[in-house]
Parts: structure tokens; sequence; C-alpha cells
């Protein structure tokens, strides 16, 4: 999608894959063919600009036929660069500005919290995306009421565009600081289904905190010249790369 699109975040996309196939073929409660279900859960995709892995997801969930995926940010494609809600199916939210995804899940969790509802809610950040206060205050709000029914996922690979997150401004330790907005918080190998799969299904009741999953991972895992590299934040490949990317990843 992104060597044909010629645009994209490759990089993002390709630490979050897991964590994505997790959620959508292992946790999440939905059905694509009716996405305004009141009774399903809810999944923010903060780190907006990571639409590939995503719009691929979504497409093999079902929300729409994966041939749509070839109009990837073509002109009056429903497929943005950023998500929208307004056209696609399956979107929760619009995100792409960095830090809404967190404060929005928090309000979506808080009004399940209030009707009662058993639906979860999910958010994947990006750990470049924490330096946002938003996302502060959002934590705080939902320590502060207990929101059992709310799990942040931060894709931890440790890279944001043009610099690594502890040379910009360091987060760690990055569970302590959750732990003090009164987060439960678990640390996993993002790229271990199994670990994503007991960590994200376990039920929340009882639990009396939100849950904080800090996934380890590396950005542009599964491609040698990607691995760990910051250049390829956004970044397209041109043909020889293209071809030695779906080699490896096959």
């Amino acid at each position: 999608m992104v060597y044909e699109a010629q645009l994209g975040h490759p990089g993002g996309d390709f630490s979050s894959a897991d964590i994505l196939a997790a959620l959508y073929f292992g946790v999440l409660r939905f059905d694509p063919t009716k996405p305004g279900d009141p009774g399903r859960d809810r999944f923010v995709m903060s780190k907006g600009h990571c639409t590939g892995a995503f719009y691929a997801v979504l497409a093999a969930a079902g929300y729409f036929p994966e041939a749509e995926l070839t109009t990837y940010m073509e002109p009056q494609s429903r497929l943005n660069g950023h998500p929208n809600r307004n056209y696609l199916p399956g979107v929760e939210t619009n995100t792409g500005p960095l830090g809404h995804g967190l404060p929005v899940a928090t309000g979506i969790a808080i009004a399940g919290q209030m009707d009662g509802a058993d639906f979860r809610t999910f958010v994947l950040t990006g750990d470049g995306e924490l330096q946002e206060g938003s996302n502060w205050e959002a934590a705080l709000t939902a320590g502060h009421r207990k929101l059992e029914n709310l799990t942040v996922i931060i894709d931890r690979n440790r890279l944001q565009q043009g610099a690594r997150t502890e040379e910009t401004a360091s987060l760690d330790p990055l569970d302590d600081k959750w732990r003090a907005f009164g987060w439960h918080v678990e640390t996993i190998d993002g790229h271990d289904p199994d670990q994503l799969l007991a960590m994200l299904s376990a039920s929340p009741k009882g639990r009396g905190k939100p849950l904080c999953v800090i996934a380890n991972t590396i950005k542009g895992k599964g491609v040698s010249f990607m691995h760990d590299n910051v250049d390829w934040h956004h970044g397209v490949p041109n043909k020889e790369q293209y071809e030695q990317a779906m080699a490896e990843l096959v």
C-alpha cells in the first residue's frame, strides 16, 4: 500500500501490526456488519498516521473489501492518510494530531462506566506521542475514575520522527509514571502473540484501575533495512527495497 501510494509511515505500521492483529482477531468484540452496535468493544487508533497497518486489519476483519486497499491515499478514497470515521466503518474517532486518542477513549470509557455497559475500550498510542500533555490529563482522569474498562497499549518502539524518544524528551521510567497516575501497568513483548492475547483478553473485572500495557516493539519489524531505523518513521521504499521487503516478510 505504501509503495503504491508513495506515501506512508511503514516503520510504525510494522511495530504496531502484531498488536492490531491480536486485538482484532483474538480480543475485541465486534460485528463488521453492525459497526454501530452499542455492545461492541471500542478501539481508538491514537497513532493515526499508521493507517497502513490499521486499514489492512480492518479490511481483513471484514469492515470493507480488501480490494479497496489499492485506493490507499488516492484522491476521494475513503482510506485517507489519517482515519476518518465519517468515511470508513470501524473507525471510532478521527485521529492523526497526536495526543487526542486517549482523551477520547477516556470519555468513551467514562460513558460506559456511567451506563453500566460491559463493553471495553482500547487505545493504541505511540511512545513519542506521550510527549503530548493531553495524554497525561486523560491518564489522571482515568486513574481518578478507576476506569477498569479502559486499556491503553503503548507501542514502545523508542523512535519518533527524527530521533529516539529518550533523546527528545525522556519517558523512562515509563511504568512508574503510569502507576503514579493510578494505573495498573504491565510490560510485554509487543511482537509475541501469546503475551498479547493473554494480557489483552484477561477480564478487567475487579481490577479497580485502568490498564496500561507497555508493549516493547521494534520500528520496522520484519524488514532488515527498516529495523530500528528512524529514517523509516515515514518513507517510501524504492522498487528494489520493496522487493527485498516483500521477500523478507514472506
